[in-house]
């Protein structure tokens, strides 16, 4: 078992002996994501960090998306109890980075797109392509993706 996934299992058992209601009922959704995860597909197989990652930063985002459809629905018990969810998620997420870092790191990837010859708004892909192994994880797609719009415009 990946120390990731190990780390969940650990922290369920103690959010139930704690009869932490909210905890636990995230942390049972996250195992049974990655457990949906790891038999998906041919056959099943264990699934690295990397992947735990990606899994727990989806339902983070999942989480993110329905506390605004409901607090936009004007159902913000809803919104409350989803947006307790993400903190819960957000403990075994990498740090986000800062909008300093980000602008940085779009400005060298713009930098080194220029210099493979993209330019103006068209080379947003080759920006991205860069941008995104470096930022796995650490910053949100839709936030990625204005910095490099506004940097390339």
């Amino acid at each position: 078992m990946t120390t990731l996934k190990s780390r969940l299992h650990e922290d369920l058992t103690a959010a139930i002996k704690a009869r932490d209601e909210v905890r636990s009922a995230t942390l049972r959704m996250a195992l049974a994501a990655v457990t949906k995860e790891e038999v998906a597909g041919k056959e099943a197989r264990e699934l690295s960090d990397e992947e735990v990652l990606a899994v727990l930063t989806s339902e983070s985002k999942k989480r993110r998306e329905a506390a605004e459809a409901f607090t936009d629905g004007g159902r913000e018990e809803q919104a409350a109890r989803e947006r307790a969810e993400g903190a819960v998620l957000e403990e075994y997420l990498p740090a986000q980075l800062t909008d300093e870092e980000l602008t940085a790191l779009v400005g060298e990837a713009v930098a080194e797109a220029r210099a493979e010859g993209a330019e103006g708004p068209k080379a947003m892909g080759a920006v991205m392509k860069l941008l995104k192994p470096r930022t796995a994880g650490r910053a949100d797609g839709k936030r990625l993706a204005a910095e490099v719009k506004r940097q390339l415009s």
